[in-house]
């Protein structure tokens, strides 16, 4: 029953996004906002994702890892559901943040959850439900027009509120060693001055930084390149197809290598390579460039499972999970802003690129301090505390 709750939880954490994001323009003529209004949309989810980071440590300590995740799921269930009723922008973008409030807490949760009830099989585990999440990724923006074409966009961008009312139902069953009468003292890991806990939330944080700029810029770099708006939309796919690639190996390769920074390595070559081929030949070898960029964000893999590899416990784990993506989702909003600010300031790419390459070897230097094989608890103060009955 955990395996199917993680697994069907995890199918839900991008799902609000990506059914939005095709139809955000038909959306925005229907009920009134405009592209400046769409901008902001585009910067919430990694907002909201920040800011769950910080919370859900705090959610976790006074609940159970279970009962988070279950409050997770019946928010994002009830955005997703109740902003197809609104008819305004200030709904529809307080609802839409809601549910990304409770995918944000879900981010948060399952690797600590992983590391609770799996943690002979991180690494299969790991690859099972970061599959997942690329799956809820990808398959609500390949259906959301042809939907939206044969029921409307209300349907198309609600209908996946059933899946998360599906992934609470096993949640209601399950409960944790915290969901007791008597409250079981806990232990609460201090990472604020932690080098590993920093060095993941540089890998985290950098590696979606680069991430959003190229989901945000890729199709208009390639259409100002002389592509056609079609080919462009294809170039995102593919690379967004990619993300499975890393999402089924580096996990596995993060839990055989006793130090994995050679394949952080690997990422930011195969990141630099696609780079450059963008920046000075985008239409020499499209596909080619786009295929090794897609490579280079295996550091999100490898660095969610690493939440696991590097904690003794699941307290551990929450701690680390909630401090790296809270730090890392802080910085990738600035991801898509400043990428595409450079451009319009300097009337070409060679600037925007040159920050995704000071990313690169940020990303790199946190890299180095989040893979050395460690634990976290070991470099922690960790305190002992009792939840108010």
């Amino acid at each position: 029953m955990v395996f199917v709750a993680i697994v069907a939880s995890a199918l839900t954490l991008r799902t609000a996004v990506t059914s939005f994001t095709p139809l955000a323009h038909e959306i925005a003529n229907d009920i009134g906002f405009s592209t400046t209004v769409i901008g902001i949309f585009g910067m919430v989810p990694t907002a909201m994702f920040a800011l769950a980071g910080v919370l859900t440590p705090q959610l976790v300590r006074r609940f159970d890892l279970e009962a988070t995740v279950l409050i997770a799921m019946i928010l994002t269930a009830f955005g997703i559901a109740a902003r197809t009723t609104v008819n305004d922008a200030g709904s529809m973008l307080a609802l839409s943040a809601v549910a990304l409030a409770g995918m944000g807490i879900g981010n948060v949760v399952i690797p600590p959850l992983v590391k609770r009830y799996f943690s002979d099989r991180v690494a299969v585990l790991s690859s099972v439900y970061i599959t997942m999440v690329q799956i809820g990724t990808v398959v609500p923006a390949l259906v959301a027009v042809p939907v939206s074409e044969a029921y409307g966009w209300r349907f198309s961008i609600g209908m996946w509120s059933a899946l998360a009312v599906a992934a609470a139902l096993p949640w209601l069953f399950l409960r944790g060693p915290g969901a007791t009468g008597e409250s079981a003292p806990s232990e609460t890991v201090r990472v604020g001055r932690n080098p590993l806990a920093w060095g993941m939330a540089a890998m985290f944080g950098m590696t979606s930084f680069a991430t959003y700029a190229m989901f945000t810029w890729l199709p208009a770099l390639f259409v100002e390149a002389g592509a056609s708006e079609a080919f462009a939309a294809t170039m995102l796919a593919l690379f967004a197809l990619l993300g499975l690639v890393p999402a089924l190996a580096a996990p596995t390769f993060a839990a055989r290598i006793r130090n994995p920074f050679p394949v952080a390595v690997a990422c930011a070559v195969a990141s630099a390579i696609g780079y450059a081929g963008l920046l000075w030949a985008p239409m020499a070898a499209p596909i080619v460039w786009v295929v090794i960029l897609g490579l280079g964000p295996s550091t999100f893999p490898l660095a969610l499972t690493l939440i696991n590899l590097r904690t003794r416990t699941p307290e551990g784990s929450a701690a680390l999970s909630g401090f790296a993506q809270g730090m890392g989702y802080l910085v990738a909003c600035l991801g898509p802003v400043l990428f595409g600010l450079l451009h319009d300031v300097t009337g070409g790419w060679n600037a925007s690129f040159a920050v995704l390459a000071v990313a690169l070897l940020v990303m790199l230097a946190g890299a180095w301090q989040a893979c050395k094989p460690r634990y976290l608890e070991d470099l922690s103060p960790i305190s002992s505390t009792s939840p108010p009955r």
